[in-house]
């Protein structure tokens, strides 16, 4: 061995073998049972061995661990079905085009990124899927891509006819684009940008992973509840082995085993290395996702080397590779995948003379390569085939690859590889040369794309391949059925004519929810999502109603079972019941509010949490589902910073109406009153599922229980713009006195009624403005100055007189939103509840934060006598 091979491996810590002769005699016995009986009565006894050790407490488990070789041996493989060589030089176009792409783009413009070394990693992986497995059309698969091998997407797409030239020459150029004729190409996955193209955002990593399971498992949930059979289709998501470090990736690994996902497949990119460097330079990162998937009850298969390393392996009759690997780590094995052929075989195969013996014979050209699993169409499909034939868990496939590959010394393997946006003209002749690329000098150097004539051998066979699976993916569809939503009436009256009935909003909307999923048409299609608290909201009358979603049903007899409100699970369920997982919730409500498009079956998700637990943390997700055109209702419950009372700040949500805001698809209200909530409920309905617009709406709740108004008669229109005249109070115009104008939302508005009846005992009249929406005021007010004319706030304010006084919830920045577009004559003042959150009755938050009806009437009466 080199001075170099000792300082870059370790041994492994070999446990002394006291009695090797006795070793050797179970090892025979146990391989005369496995070659007599059989795999099967194998694994009997093994388990029974397991069971004896526990009962005997001898302190062992069985390792999760495999040899670092692949899960399916050599006479395990099907017959590849495919034409191996029409295959491989596809994917070599794929690779050049994807490349020539990037390359040029910043030529043209240094500034617009992009990357070549995930897809040029990824490619086989790719186009194995889109060959063979990967099937199109709503009946079809889903398939998530590893966002940053994007452009081998578009570069498939090109030879499909999908994108042209020009589309390809305006890659990250979106703006640019349609002024020259052609179709800017998004970054990365983006359903709102290619609404045509992209069906799933995952440029955010590690939302993907989650957002796959939750796909995988609401198909289920269609199929159980016999709204749609999905059982013939899958999800496909490819990964990178970086990308599981994400707290989302692995945060519902058990759930997919818990509900033996069958129908879902992961496909994880281990080109082992990350942005800056090796994703487990110490250790295996192949090696530790087995363990987990293994742990959380997935199925594994490992895809680590080629067929060329069979030969290898079949004359290895000691097990020296094996050995090797072990004591390989990656960051040695990400140096093998940047150096040549001579280095691997003096650093590799120079380790011992058995590993040597294996080398003889081969040239350092076939050394080099040599190539792992996932650069391998054969085993690829192998794994692939594997895969999806497994019944009962959900299957990830390790596939081990070189990041970089085929990039030489311009990127293969390398630290920098992931920011690899340029190679010179030498490089691009290596380029051409290492994947004979029918291309000239000029042409590789050039960087011109490629396109084979339509008739020859390679285009026939891409096209007929994607025909037999059901077309080209990804492709978006949106078409579904115009779902009819009964009439307000029907569900709300009591809302709208509550006659000063005391409730909160929260119990408004589980009311008006219970009855919406009464109605024949509708009902079934309502899908609530509750993140363990559904009986915090009052929500308990539903588990009778319309069940708990559990895939085996229920298997016990609850401890309420005799209560009108007792728990029941059902296999028709309607309720998800996310437990205590807002990311897994969140990704759920994703899965319905955009099945109008991933499946063509219109559903709409009413998803009730704890305010808090929303945007401030999840917000992440809520743009993917942006992104991904949802639509549906998040209900932000228990709103605000000073409704909840004693819970205290981790609880006390004083900003998501600010985050909200700035998601352009999501229309944000915050009602103070049941009627209020009703219109906004009915118009947000009938703009999703009627008018099939993709926007979605985040309406807050409260929890607090309060005289409840009729809804003014003509009010609804203002509340669906963002505010009303509530009414006036005190002195009236023209009858003397000082006056002002008081502004109040969700659970403050009450205070600023309070505030003007102050106020009026004193001789000074007030107007009151209930404001549903701080946001759709300030868009509505952004586009009335665009289009120059009055905006509708400063409209809804001209009756009214005197300097302005707004108070909220949430942060003061909130009403200050709207600043821009009230009279610039009259003064405004703001109070709301910045600042971290304290624990007491609502009362004293209230006076704390200074919302509350003293406080807004002391802001008014100082204004007002300062103005004096």
């Amino acid at each position: 061995m080199t001075d170099v091979s000792q300082q870059l491996f370790f041994n492994a810590e070999q446990a002394i073998d006291t009695d090797p002769a006795e070793t050797q005699e179970w090892r025979d016995a146990f391989l005369s049972l496995a070659a007599s009986q059989g795999p099967e009565r194998a694994r009997q006894i093994l388990n029974e061995l397991a069971r004896l050790a526990r009962s005997q407490r001898v302190g062992w488990t069985p390792e999760l661990n495999t040899p670092y070789v692949n899960t399916i041996a050599v006479e395990g493989q099907p017959v590849f079905p495919g034409d191996l060589a029409i295959e491989e030089r596809l994917a070599s176009l794929m690779r050049w085009n994807a490349l020539a792409m990037v390359v040029r783009a910043n030529q043209a413009y240094g500034e617009l990124g992009g990357h070549i070394a995930s897809y040029a990693s990824a490619a086989d992986l790719f186009e194995t899927g889109f060959n063979h497995f990967f099937k199109a059309g709503r009946q079809g698969d889903l398939v998530f891509f590893q966002p940053h091998s994007a452009p081998g997407v578009y570069a498939r797409a090109f030879l499909e006819g999908r994108l042209s030239e020009a589309d390809l020459l305006h890659y990250r150029q979106e703006i640019t684009a349609p002024g020259e004729g052609a179709r800017g190409l998004s970054s990365y996955p983006h359903p709102w940008l290619m609404p045509d193209f992209w069906q799933f955002p995952t440029g955010s990593m590690g939302l993907g992973p989650i957002s796959s399971i939750y796909h995988a498992r609401f198909m289920r949930y269609l199929s159980h509840r016999q709204l749609q059979d999905c059982s013939a289709r899958k999800v496909w998501g490819v990964f990178g082995d970086g990308e599981m470090d994400e707290p989302e990736s692995m945060s519902a690994l058990t759930l997919a085993a818990r509900e033996k996902l069958d129908n879902l497949v992961w496909v994880v990119n281990c080109n082992l290395q990350r942005l800056d460097g090796p994703v487990r330079g110490n250790g295996r990162i192949i090696d530790e996702l087995e363990k987990l998937f293994a742990g959380a009850g997935w199925n594994v298969i490992k895809l680590v080397w080629g067929s060329d390393w069979d030969g290898l392996f079949a004359r290895d009759t000691n097990g020296a590779l094996t050995r090797a690997f072990a004591n390989t780590v990656d960051g040695q094995m990400q140096t093998f995948a940047a150096k040549d052929g001579r280095f691997n075989r003096d650093n590799f195969f120079g380790q011992n003379p058995e590993l040597a013996a294996l080398a003889q014979g081969m040239t350092d050209e076939q050394i080099d390569r040599l190539k792992r699993g996932g650069h391998d169409l054969v085993k690829i499909h192998a794994a692939y085939a594997a895969a999806a034939a497994h019944t009962g868990q959900p299957t990830v496939v390790l596939a081990q690859t070189k990041k970089g590959y085929g990039m030489g010394s311009a990127g293969q393997g390398k630290m920098t590889t992931h920011s690899q946006k340029k190679l010179d003209e030498t490089d691009l002749i290596e380029f051409r040369n290492r994947f004979n690329l029918p291309l000239t000098d000029a042409q590789a150097t050039g960087l011109a794309f490629y396109k084979p004539a339509t008739d020859s051998a390679e285009m026939r066979y891409l096209r007929e391949h994607r025909e037999r699976l059901g077309g080209s993916l990804p492709q978006r569809e949106t078409a579904c059925d115009v779902l009819p939503v009964p009439p307000l009436t029907d569900y709300g009256q009591f809302a709208l004519a509550a006659d000063g009935k005391e409730m909160s909003t929260t119990m408004a909307f589980v009311r008006m929810l219970g009855n919406l999923l009464k109605d024949k048409a509708l009902g079934p299609r309502i899908v609530p999502i509750v993140a363990d608290e559904a009986r915090t909201f009052g929500m308990a009358n539903l588990f009778k109603q319309v069940g708990i979603y559990s895939s085996v049903g229920q298997r016990y007899a609850p401890e309420d079972i005799g209560s009108v409100l007792s728990y029941r699970e059902a296999l028709d369920g309607q309720i998800l019941e996310e437990g205590i997982s807002e990311a897994g919730a969140i990704a759920s409500w994703t899965a319905a509010a955009t099945s109008y498009s991933v499946h063509g079956l219109a559903m709409l998700p009413f998803y009730i949490y704890y305010s808090m637990f929303g945007f401030q943390r999840v917000g992440d997700a809520i743009w993917a589902a942006a992104d991904q055109r949802a639509r549906g209702f998040l209900l932000g419950a228990t709103s605000g910073r000073t409704t909840l009372g004693g819970e205290g700040l981790q609880h006390q949500d004083g900003s998501s109406h600010l985050m909200a805001a700035t998601i352009p698809n999501c229309k944000a209200y915050d009602p103070a009153f049941a009627g209020e909530l009703a219109v906004i409920i009915d118009a947000g309905m009938r703009e999703m599922l009627v008018e099939r617009k993709d926007v979605f709406y985040y309406v807050t709740l409260m929890n607090e229980n309060y005289a409840n108004p009729d809804l003014p008669e003509g009010a609804a229109e203002g509340v669906l713009k963002g505010g009303y005249h509530f009414g006036s109070y005190g002195p009236q115009d023209g009858q003397g006195g000082q006056r002002v104008t008081l502004l109040g939302s969700g659970a403050i508005l009450t205070e600023v009624v309070k505030a003007a009846q102050q106020l009026a005992e004193h001789g000074v009249g007030a107007d009151v403005f209930s404001i549903t929406s701080w946001s759709e005021l300030a868009r509505e007010g952004e586009a009335s100055h665009d289009a120059q004319r009055s905006p509708y706030i400063a409209q809804l304010l001209a009756a009214s007189s005197g300097p302005i006084i707004a108070a909220t919830d949430y942060v003061r920045a909130v009403p200050e939103s709207i600043r821009a577009y009230l009279p610039a004559e009259r003064r405004y003042k703001t109070l709301g509840t910045d600042g971290f959150g304290r624990s007491d009755t609502r009362a004293a938050l209230r006076a704390f934060f200074q919302v509350d009806a003293a406080s807004i009437a002391a802001a008014a009466t100082s204004i007002l006598g300062a103005a004096a």
